[in-house]
């Protein structure tokens, strides 16, 4: 479409900075997928949701969550019409790339003590290394006692890198290699360590590095090494969000493929009231890994709350009274596509392809060549969604992941399709996905949250 408009010129640009920055601060306190569980669920409980085990019976206008694994989130706002006669979902997934510690991760060598990663999700390995990073996660003891840790973020705790080759050294090393192998997945281990413990003459330690680590985990965190097992740490990037550009118009960080649309999405829930339709917000995790797991999209936990949402609703619930539900329910995958790259734009096809500052996009298909791999918005639905989108001034732009050979890409969207659920991918562009530092533009951002609360709110 060469009549793309600016969203910007369509949008109230002081609505778009405050919105910007209140998502600035959520990615600021929010870097794992147990992270965010947490902060949408404060955030809920603030605004009147309630645990659906908590009340007995759902009348319109009711707002209730459920938790499953800490990993996974729904919220719901009860509408007026029976559950079984349809649902608005809106799903985004909590989960990013990043490297998660191996289970037996610390060991030394060299004089330097380190700990083995094994990286998570579809990343670019070489961009992982000589940059700040942080440990964020839970260890849980062997008696059930869960530790807390975040390590890395604040000004006075220490960093972590994962050193590269000095380009003095690296021409056959690495120079040979070709792009995503430049830096290996066993390479990628981080520094923790280089002063020996202190040990009796008579006592023969033969990882004195290794010691010192292990001591201090004790002393500080009451973690021994075999805990390393029974625990949920991941390393993050620990470079703040920023503002980007001269004119503040874009978002640098970590992390927004998806929490970009996480947190719209929750932003849109919760300005719900009274909706015609109940509408569900579904927070996932495993999506970057093929949503495998019990905290994915494939979890039947989605159908246990449906049938509990019902049941609350009507006196009772069949498999059948489920079934009916998704199938006459509507949805929108909130999740992030490709915005031209204006450096690589060889790799788009450019008439097909979305913009960054240009709203959100509305991706009819993903999956990879001949369409494998995803699911496809009908037209009909597609129809509808242009329509209310137009009739609420809302910044969209049709976009496709790249060229037809180039690559592609999934989302949670054939998880919904599964169930019989009309469902397309919309979501803001970025620039460097899946990279420690990815770009979107504050007017897509808030572009995406007016499209979610009118997919919500419209007839």
């Amino acid at each position: 479409m060469d009549d793309k408009k600016w969203a910007w010129e369509r949008l109230n640009e002081k609505d778009v900075n405050e919105f910007a920055m209140e998502y600035i601060q959520f990615l600021s306190h929010v870097k794992t997928e147990r992270e965010s569980v947490e902060y949408i669920k404060t955030l809920a409980e603030a605004h009147d949701f309630k645990p659906i085990d908590s009340i007995e019976k759902l009348l319109p206008g009711d707002k209730v969550y459920s938790i499953f694994k800490n990993k996974m989130i729904l919220l719901a706002v009860i509408g007026e019409k029976n559950p079984v006669d349809g649902l608005r979902f809106i799903g985004a997934h909590i989960d990013a790339p990043r490297l998660d510690l191996k289970p037996s991760p610390l060991y030394e060598d060299s004089g330097i003590a380190l700990l083995k990663t094994h990286y998570y999700g579809g990343i670019k390995k070489y961009q992982w290394v000589n940059i700040p990073l942080a440990i964020h996660g839970v260890v849980v003891l062997k008696d059930g006692t869960k530790k807390h840790i975040v390590i890395g973020e604040d000004p006075k705790d220490p960093t972590f890198v994962i050193p590269d080759l000095l380009p003095h050294l690296a021409r056959k090393k690495q120079g040979e290699r070709k792009g995503f192998d430049i830096v290996k997945g066993e390479e990628l281990r981080i520094l923790v360590g280089n002063k020996p413990a202190k040990v009796e003459e008579d006592k023969k330690v033969k990882d004195k590095v290794k010691k010192m680590i292990l001591d201090i985990l004790s002393e500080k965190y009451g973690i021994s090494e075999e805990d390393f097992i029974s625990a949920d740490l991941e390393i993050v990037p620990a470079i703040k969000p920023r503002e980007a550009g001269f004119d503040r118009s874009m978002i640098a960080a970590y992390g927004q493929d998806d929490r970009i649309c996480a947190y719209t999405t929750l932003r849109a829930i919760l300005d719900v009231t009274k909706p015609k339709e109940t509408c569900i917000a579904v927070f996932v995790d495993r999506e970057e890994i093929g949503s495998d797991g019990n905290a994915g999209a494939k979890s039947r936990f989605l159908e246990v709350f449906i049938g509990d949402l019902i049941e609350k609703f009507n006196g009772s619930a069949t498999e059948r009274d489920v079934l009916k539900a998704f199938i006459n329910s509507r949805a929108i995958s909130a999740d992030v596509d490709a915005a031209v790259n204006p450096i690589y734009k060889d790799v788009h096809d450019t008439q097909n392809a979305g913009y960054l500052g240009k709203g959100v996009i509305v991706t009819k298909y993903t999956g990879a060549g001949g369409k494998y791999g995803a699911s496809e918005a009908h037209a009909e639905f597609m129809a509808w969604i242009r329509r209310i989108f137009d009739k609420r001034a809302v910044p969209w732009q049709p976009g496709l992941l790249g060229k037809v050979d180039e690559g592609g890409g999934g989302t949670i969207a054939k998880y919904f399709a599964e169930r019989g659920i009309d469902v397309v991918d919309i979501g803001p562009g970025l620039i460097g996905m899946h990279s420690p530092y990815e770009i979107s533009s504050k007017a897509d951002l808030y572009s995406a949250y007016l499209a979610y609360k009118t997919f919500f709110e419209e007839e």
